[in-house]
């Protein structure tokens, strides 16, 4: 689902599991809160699995990517319900572009010494 400026594209699918429409709904709620943080977001993708050969804790697995201006995000969360692993994985992604956020501002605001050999500069009077 696009937002207002049609620059950010959201992708949900599932895997062994129907989609349903509230369940789309959903992720789309949760995911506006990534778009809000990041405005350079080009594409998120959702995959929802049901693994039934888990055990009952790890039985709903989401996948999420971020496809976002330099390296791409991938994670991955497990848990025993599907919305409860919605939000988790929300949650997860929400914090790995904060810390990309940080360390792009801590990168920023580092000083950079600068040698300067055999150049002679005038003096200040």
């Amino acid at each position: 689902m696009n937002n207002q400026n049609n620059t950010h594209e959201l992708i949900v699918s599932g895997i062994h599991l129907d989609l349903t429409p509230s369940l789309k709904t959903y992720v789309y709620e949760k995911a506006e809160r990534l778009f809000r943080h990041e405005e350079r977001i080009v594409r998120i993708r959702v995959e929802l699995e049901c693994d039934r050969k888990q055990t009952v804790d790890q039985k709903f697995i989401a996948k999420g990517r971020i496809e976002i201006q330099g390296p791409d995000m991938n994670c991955t969360v497990q848990s025993d319900d599907c919305h409860k692993s919605i939000d988790l994985l929300v949650d997860k992604l929400d914090r790995m572009l904060r810390r990309r956020s940080r360390y792009f501002k801590v990168r920023r605001h580092l000083l950079h010494g600068v040698e300067l050999k055999d150049v002679e500069l005038p003096k200040a009077s």
